[in-house]
């Protein structure tokens, strides 16, 4: 009797062994990472996602929520921390409520355009920054998510030459310190709202205007509830690809190396992708009745500057960075 059992007990062990040699995935478990984002699933970044996902696939499962499903606009960097989420879609703004010194990343006027924005955070500025949120924070920055170049939507016809032209106008802006300076920063009278209801906001007259990069407002149809769209273009626009701490050191050094090129492969699809559909959408909304045109840059980019350099938030960047970010080329 004793002898049976020990026999199937080898058998078993032998059986178990063989299907962990045929299917690799039994020996060692597929981890789980959910997604947490803003956006929609008409994004270009819902499908830098997905293609992300299947790269990885062998050695992560990501289940992506999308559209503020799991977590609301702003809290996603909080429940990263509190290891709640494993990874999300994180605006540069919330960072900055916590770490000061990106309040300069998020300042109207400062990259010119994503090639800009991605020689920034591949050069060793871009690094000393990452490793602050990394150190402070406890999460992983694997890379910005260019989305376009921001620019203003109104509801009425006046037309916007200068700053002076956007006092009064209410100007819908997501929560927090940050966006509210940038707000201000064009001349506006910034109003928090969240971006799910921004069209509705629109719509009622709740507020007079938003700021988002042209294939933004193609997703969520607020060109449906606006009038114009002055070419404005204050802010190169970009969040952050970012992981949990506890879920990126779980990895094997060579997993994470994996892991981090695939995302770069996925985020220059998705940057490529939104610079194409950026070219195209100024004038298919002038086509569908938009009056869309270029008010004076040089005296927004003037009064922009001004505003920051005079701000609290100046006092925490870093010496010198604003100087070297306009010199990189």
């Amino acid at each position: 009797m004793k002898a049976a059992l020990t026999r199937r007990c080898a058998l078993a062990t032998g059986a178990t062994l063989a299907a962990a040699a045929l299917w690799p995935g039994l020996a060692q478990a597929q981890s789980t990472l959910r997604f947490a984002a803003v956006f929609s699933d008409t994004d270009i970044r819902a499908e830098m996602m997905k293609r992300l996902a299947a790269d990885v696939a062998a050695d992560h499962k990501i289940d992506l929520f999308l559209n503020s499903t799991l977590f609301r606009q702003g809290t996603e960097l909080v429940a990263l921390q509190r290891d709640n989420l494993e990874m999300g879609n994180i605006s540069p703004q919330d960072i900055s409520k916590q770490v000061p010194s990106w309040s300069l990343l998020t300042s109207a006027y400062l990259f010119r355009d994503a090639n800009h924005l991605n020689a920034f955070f591949a050069s060793d500025m871009g690094a000393q920054m990452k490793k602050q949120v990394e150190d402070q924070l406890k999460v992983k920055i694997l890379g910005p998510t260019f989305f376009g170049t921001r620019h203003v939507g109104l509801r009425g016809k006046k037309k916007i030459n200068t700053p002076a032209d956007l006092a009064g106008v209410k100007l819908r802006m997501p929560p927090g310190d940050a966006w509210q300076l940038l707000g201000r920063s064009l001349g506006a009278n910034p109003t928090p709202l969240a971006y799910a209801e921004t069209y509705t906001g629109l719509q009622t007259g709740t507020v007079d205007g938003q700021d988002n990069p042209l294939p933004n407002v193609q997703n969520m149809k607020f060109n449906e509830v606006m009038g114009q769209i002055v070419l404005t273009s204050h802010l190169v626009g970009f969040d952050l690809l970012t992981m949990n701490l506890k879920s990126w050191q779980a990895m094997s050094p060579e997993k994470q190396r994996a892991f981090q090129a695939a995302a770069d492969k996925a985020i220059a699809w998705s940057t490529a992708e939104h610079q194409k559909r950026e070219a195209d959408l100024a004038e298919g909304f002038r086509r569908g009745g938009l009056d869309v045109y270029a008010p004076n840059i040089n005296a927004f980019r003037e009064y922009a500057q001004k505003i920051y350099l005079a701000s609290d938030e100046a006092k925490a960047w870093p010496a010198g960075m604003l100087e070297k970010i306009n010199a990189m080329r």
